[in-house]
């Protein structure tokens, strides 16, 4: 199946042969259904705050003994997603046909003038013409404009103020400020980028960065981090055989972002806020954005305090009534049904493997329509139920009661995330050590027109923290306002008063 030149390709990258055939057995043989016990409701596995609990979380937020805070923002990749209806547009304009009157790219000729990123100096006046509207997509994806085909989100124009223009990276650090500065005055951000973008990335920054420490008294740590070449995933063809490109090399592909708890797990801070680079809004917004991030901080915080409580006491003085206590909290918090232990040691010991992992606490927004992934209750291989967000496409619609449990599915997940990365006693975990390898799936994409498979790691907020303790709470649809098209921008989280 292999040469020496694909070994030797395969090396280069830092990966390894028996890593790169597992990959080959993954496409043959599949991943395995998640074993659903149930959606993730208000009922059972989400919970909903009320006023007062909302107010007790914040203030155990402001008030707890933290070993460092930081925002770690999923930002790589172009934007050509955002853009497609875009692209399809030009073409067929540049066809010479003229686009209907709701077609995407005709509403943006139209509404120009609404989006940041507009000039007078590039765009001119709106007209109602073939022209105009083949100029204006022109001028917004190509290099003799804006270019925003070929660039990365967190670099473009998201926001118009009376005194500035802010791009979506611009956005995530005035958020930063408002809720994750740690005590000494920093905000530290980690932001995953590939390293072709970084200069762009650092102009964006640049542009704003000491202005803004002014304006809001506060220093930026920042930090970019690229996904690791030798996460990439081999790509197979139909057959399962490795695809090979027209110089007979193989092709790897990024395998999703599954493979960013790499660089998560580089993370020295405690307390950590994951934020995709799209879901900003308008600083009108900010003041529920913010309220809600210190909400889940404050939960998080709560959580890690009672587990780490019930940790020492298990080291301390364990006892069948302490046992007993700790299965019911695994149970009414956690959704966690423990197996039955064969003796009382053996109890003690699951007890703690239980309870000394990650934390992470998840935003979860009532389903409006919205893409995401959504929250269940599934069986482990351990034996033990435990709350996981899993995509539709690790769920069996042919199974019944797979596809009964998503037809009860009332929340979904807008990734708003707050971990905890560190043990009771202050060491900070191997996040690897808690990745269920077995959460990945299988995508069909192409590569130059010819069809492949590719292998997707297990999702960063999916198989990656599959074996973490998790804690569903409900959040307000206004705290997620993501950018997937360029429409959206046009939504009302994105403009101004």
């Amino acid at each position: 199946m292999f040469n020496q030149k694909d070994i030797h390709q395969i090396e280069e990258r830092g990966a390894d042969l028996r890593q790169v055939k597992d990959q080959i057995d993954h496409f043959k043989n599949g991943f395995p259904w998640m074993k659903i016990v149930g959606p993730a409701t208000p009922e059972r596995g989400i919970r909903v705050l009320t006023p007062e609990s909302v107010r007790e979380a914040i203030a155990y937020y402001q008030k707890a003994d933290i070993h460092g805070k930081s925002k770690f923002v999923p930002a790589s990749g172009a934007a050509s997603r955002m853009f497609k209806d875009m692209f399809s547009g030009l073409a067929t304009l540049e066809g010479g046909e003229d686009l209907p009157a709701e077609a995407p790219g005709a509403r943006l000729a139209a509404r120009i003038k609404d989006f940041a990123f507009y000039s007078p100096e590039l765009f001119g006046e709106p007209e109602d013409s073939m022209a105009y509207r083949k100029e204006t997509l022109r001028k917004l994806l190509k290099e003799e404009g804006l270019a925003y085909g070929s660039k990365p989100k967190g670099v473009l124009r998201f926001h118009r103020y009376p005194q500035e223009v802010r791009t979506a990276i611009a956005e995530h650090l005035v958020e930063a400020q408002e809720y994750m500065r740690n005590a000494d005055g920093t905000c530290n951000l980690t932001i995953t980028i590939s390293p072709e973008h970084q200069a762009l990335f650092e102009e964006a920054i640049g542009a704003v960065k000491q202005a803004y420490e002014a304006k809001y008294g506060v220093r930026y740590n920042i930090r970019f981090t690229f996904q690791d070449k030798a996460t990439d995933t081999i790509a197979v063809d139909p057959d399962n055989k490795p695809f090979r490109k027209a110089d007979g090399s193989l092709l790897f592909r990024p395998a999703g972002h599954g493979a960013l708890i790499y660089n998560l797990n580089q993370v020295e801070d405690e307390l950590v806020s994951i934020k995709n680079i799209d879901n900003v809004a308008h600083e009108k917004l900010l003041p529920v954005t913010a309220q809600y991030k210190q909400v889940l901080m404050g939960v998080a915080l709560q959580l890690r305090d009672c587990i780490f409580s019930y940790l020492r006491k298990l080291e301390e003085n364990p006892s069948v009534q302490l046992c007993n206590e700790i299965e019911n909290f695994l149970d009414k918090q956690l959704c966690v049904q423990m197996p039955l232990a064969h003796s009382e040691a053996e109890r003690i010991q699951m007890l703690k493997d239980k309870l000394n992992r990650p934390i992470r606490v998840c935003g979860m927004v009532r389903n409006e329509g919205e893409p995401g992934g959504g929250p269940y209750v599934i069986a482990g291989k351990d034996g033990a139920t435990s709350l996981q967000i899993l995509e539709s496409v690790q769920i069996n619609k042919e199974d019944a009661g797979a596809a009964k449990a998503m037809s009860r599915a009332t929340h979904f997940n807008p990734v708003d995330l707050v971990c905890c990365l560190k043990d009771y006693k202050g060491n900070k975990f191997n996040l690897l050590q808690f990745v269920d390898p077995e959460a990945g799936f299988i995508s069909s994409k192409s590569y130059e027109g010819r069809e492949l498979k590719a292998l997707e790691l297990p999702g960063l907020w999916n198989g990656a923290m599959s074996n973490w303790n998790t804690l569903f709470v409900e959040v307000p649809i206004e705290t997620f306002n993501p950018v997937k098209v360029v429409m959206d921008l046009l939504r009302p989280a994105h403009q101004g008063e």
